[in-house]
């Protein structure tokens, strides 16, 4: 289900019985029903077979059909993004305080674009972009995405540190191989390509045939090469992302326990509270346990401990 916080009174919380009233706790309902979802992922992936279809030529009386269909997807989306920011009741803003919202609301609303008509290519882009829509509705591509964007330093620190071996070894190629294989090694852009390229091995045997005949000690520069770039770095590079999917899994867990409860406001959803106190209190009885282990107390043997009188 999706996640449509309200404002954040005492009385209107998620979570609550009693929801916001009228046309807004109306809207609400509408929002976080399952029906409401089906319906709008039915609508983009149509969108999409429409998309399709117009890709090819002599359409004949399919085309009227197609432009109609296209206005009525217009309709709906707009539909859709009105009802999202009207269950926000009277706080409308907060409809843009979440990504994906906005994301929604700039993809609907750059169709109506002055200039974006007729069968313009920037229009089919963002016509494309509205399948990007179905990322929000699947949790798993939602964790898929946030550890792709929680990705991105640990990423931009691998491709500096690919650049420069990158870069090493292909300096070290032009000089080895400049004369010999001016196509592959000839200037350090070739030299840099044929890197790149040898990144997917299928050219290596081909390479190595032709460093050989140059020089056995040739061998030493490509073994070395898939070493460091194709199994050292690549399998860096496959950590990070593994990390921060493990990262963004815990995250989307977080807020699927909680989603918006924090009576604190200490920041820990209120789930997450109970769960540590929980835990804690488990490790409280386990050391009380060994505790009593070690003094040799017998429950048993201890006398009650005295009521006291409720009045």
């Amino acid at each position: 289900m999706l996640d449509v916080p309200w404002p954040a009174s005492t009385e209107d919380r998620p979570g609550r019985r009693a929801g916001p009233p009228g046309l807004a706790g109306w809207c609400l309902r509408v929002v976080r029903s399952r029906l409401f979802e089906v319906a709008i992922v039915v609508l983009i992936m149509a969108n999409g077979v429409v998309l399709g279809v117009e890709t090819y030529r002599d359409l004949g009386p399919a085309g009227p059909v197609l432009q109609w269909l296209e206005w009525v997807f217009r309709a709906a989306f707009v539909a859709e993004i009105a009802v999202r920011v009207l269950a926000y009741g009277r706080r409308p803003q907060d409809f843009f305080r979440h990504g994906w919202n906005v994301f929604d609301f700039v993809v609907t609303a750059a169709i109506f674009l002055p200039g974006l008509h007729g069968d313009s290519a920037l229009l089919r882009v963002v016509r494309v972009a509205r399948m990007l829509r179905l990322v929000r509705f699947s949790p798993g591509l939602r964790t898929i995405v946030a550890a792709l964007l929680r990705s991105l330093p640990g990423v931009a620190g691998f491709l500096a540190l690919a650049g420069v071996t990158l870069y090493v070894y292909g300096m070290a190629g032009w000089l080895i191989f400049g004369r010999a294989q001016p196509e592959q090694y000839g200037d350090i852009g070739r030299s840099l390509l044929t890197l790149f390229v040898l990144l997917s091995l299928e050219t290596l045997p081909d390479l190595v045939e032709q460093g050989m005949a140059l020089s056995p000690w040739t061998l030493v520069y490509y073994v070395s090469y898939v070493i460091i770039t194709v199994n050292l770095l690549l399998n860096i590079l496959i950590a990070v992302i593994v990390n921060s999917m493990e990262e963004a899994r815990r995250l989307e867990m977080t807020e699927r326990l909680a989603p918006g409860h924090d009576e604190d406001g200490d920041g820990v959803p209120d789930e997450v509270d109970r769960i540590a106190l929980t835990q804690r209190l488990d490790d409280l009885w386990a050391v009380i346990a060994e505790l009593e282990r070690e003094l040799r107390i017998d429950r048993d043997d201890r006398p009650p401990r005295p009521r006291r009188d409720p009045g």
